[in-house]
């Protein structure tokens, strides 16, 4: 697909033909939806913000039309270049296909993953800038967490993160010397990590600049997860009471008793009890506890960030699944005030254990304030006759400052 242009002397290729394996979908990852709009839709707004440059997007194999979709639907009203090719079995080769397609005159060449859906328009136009005829340019971020050298479970040594970066895209490359260092890899048969790396081992010259906190790469279920809640804080419109106002949310949870070991139930472990049946533990009163703060803080419910769809918490315990929470919320932007819990049972016994239930919930959550009460119901209902549990939970959560 080709679109009438103004002459550019830039050109960028989206590389968007990957399979989206580690994301758990059942498409290729740029075709799956963020908030309405695709990973590759986002990407493109991103571009289409930047200067003016032809655009090359590779697609995954079969996946032509609905690429050409979303590339007219981001694109409207722009009067520029814009081509699709098919994407090979390699990034490698997927690049390549885009480079084969330049127009003639582009000096400057910009490979991006359309995986880094929320890349600022800057950033785009900041490597643009800084390619020069002898060297390519990258963006990227200091690394912040410590890290180790290991031999399998053994921790070798520390590594000295002063001297490391984090690379990020757009990498930028003067179009003829990057040709050439692809020309040079296909021949060669090496596969190489990225396009910096491959022009660097092809004796290019390549310098950094700073990147975003918001070109982070969606690979995991839970970078989508984050490019979610970055989205939704960011149509909140200014000034807006939501944004400074704490926020309630309500969770209820039913388990029916069933299954093999021991009842697991507001994070601590029952000897001796009957189990609540699951995708995990069980734990009624955990999971109520979940429900509550994804609500308040308008993030989805516990079905999607830790149904069947993610076996990784298949038989997790509270812990995890608070703990997680809490992450998903500070990355939200907000703190968890307190956790009010009440379950209906007439088992287990619960007042002996209630002050080592509400630490152990406490501390799953960072130190909020949890409180746990429970009721027998007077042996009315299912609960009453010992079928199962309900919980309800009240959750209230505070912007942070």
């Amino acid at each position: 697909m080709s679109v009438t242009y103004s002459a550019t002397r830039t050109a960028i290729i989206i590389v968007a033909a990957g399979s989206g394996t580690r994301l758990g979908a059942a498409m290729p990852k740029a075709l799956v939806d963020v908030d309405g709009r695709t990973v590759l839709r986002h990407a493109l707004e991103g571009v289409f913000a930047a200067q003016p440059m032809q655009v090359v997007v590779v697609a995954p194999p079969g996946h032509e039309e609905a690429v050409a979709d979303e590339l007219a639907e981001a694109g409207g009203g722009h009067d520029l270049p814009a081509t699709i090719v098919t994407g090979g079995e390699t990034r490698q080769q997927s690049v390549a296909a885009g480079l084969a397609v330049l127009a003639e005159g582009i000096e400057i060449v910009l490979v991006h993953d359309a995986a880094r859906a929320l890349t600022p328009p800057a950033q785009i136009d900041a490597v643009a800038a800084a390619v020069t005829s002898d060297a390519g340019v990258i963006p990227a971020l200091p690394v912040i967490d410590t890290l180790k050298r290991v031999d399998g479970d053994a921790v070798v040594e520390a590594v000295d993160r002063s001297a490391l970066a984090a690379a990020q895209t757009p990498q930028g490359f003067p179009r003829a010397a990057l040709v050439a260092a692809y020309t040079r890899a296909l021949d060669d048969g090496i596969e190489y990590t990225d396009d910096a790396a491959l022009f660097a081992a092809a004796g290019g010259a390549v310098r950094r600049l700073p990147g975003s906190e918001r070109a982070f790469k969606i690979t995991t279920p839970a970078d989508l997860d984050r490019a979610r809640m970055l989205l939704r804080t960011a149509s909140v419109p200014a000034g807006s009471p939501s944004l400074s106002m704490p926020r309630i949310g309500v969770g209820t949870d039913v388990h029916a008793f069933g299954g093999e070991g021991d009842l697991w139930l507001a994070g601590l472990e029952w000897p001796g009890e009957q189990p609540l049946s699951g995708h995990s533990d069980g734990d009624a009163v955990a999971h109520a506890m979940v429900d509550a703060l994804l609500g308040a803080a308008g993030l989805g419910d516990i079905g999607q960030h830790f149904g069947t769809a993610h076996p990784e918490y298949a038989g997790a315990h509270a812990d995890v699944f608070l703990a997680r929470t809490a992450e998903l919320l500070a990355e939200a932007g907000f703190a968890i005030g307190n956790v009010s819990v009440q379950f209906q049972g007439n088992r287990p016994r619960f007042s002996a254990r209630r002050l080592d239930a509400e630490a152990a919930l406490s501390r799953a959550l960072g130190g909020a304030s949890v409180s746990v009460s429970a009721t027998t119901t007077d042996g009315l209902g299912f609960s009453g006759r010992g079928e199962g549990i309900a919980v309800t939970a009240v959750a209230l959560i505070v912007p942070r400052a």
